[in-house]
């Protein structure tokens, strides 16, 4: 297992960059961090190795593509032990339309976002989630304006 180096201001800057536009060549990113391409990219392999970087992705409209709707449900579980959480996790990853699943602290178990195109397929999700292991109850929340979204990791 590689042996995580401390990250530099050089490191930084090239996640933020990276972060703001994925799709930037290496040699405009070495331009951006006074380095030249060679090093930079080294720099830039060493981050994904280590697990810096994640994945490379477009952010898509999804209104465009017909999931226009969001909503966040809230998850009760029936009962919180290892095998539960275990069902949970293995079967909620394979309904395609929740965006996101979170395990919290709190007055429930798990927070889903959820995209959907109206309301007639918000139902048939809410079956699918209601048919998850273990689930206790559910409270759903619509989203009805998006005013700030996921905008990655909050640099300086």
């Amino acid at each position: 297992m590689n042996k995580t180096k401390s990250l530099d201001r050089i490191d930084m800057t090239i996640l933020k960059t990276l972060q703001a536009d994925g799709r930037i060549t290496n040699v405009e990113l070495a331009q951006k961090v006074n380095l030249s391409a060679s090093p930079c990219l080294d720099r830039v392999k060493r981050l994904e190795a280590e697990g810096y970087i994640k994945r490379y992705a477009a952010l898509l409209d999804a209104s465009k593509l017909n999931y226009g709707m969001t909503a966040f449900i809230q998850v009760t579980l029936d009962r919180t032990t290892a095998d539960v959480f275990k069902l949970f996790k293995a079967e909620v990853v394979n309904i395609k339309e929740i965006a996101e699943c979170h395990l919290v602290a709190g007055g429930y178990d798990y927070l889903l976002k959820i995209r959907f195109i109206n309301m007639d397929s918000y139902r048939l999700i809410l079956e699918k989630v209601a048919g998850l292991p273990a689930i206790s109850h559910t409270h759903t929340y619509i989203a009805t304006e998006h005013i700030k979204e996921d905008a990655g990791v909050p640099f300086e």
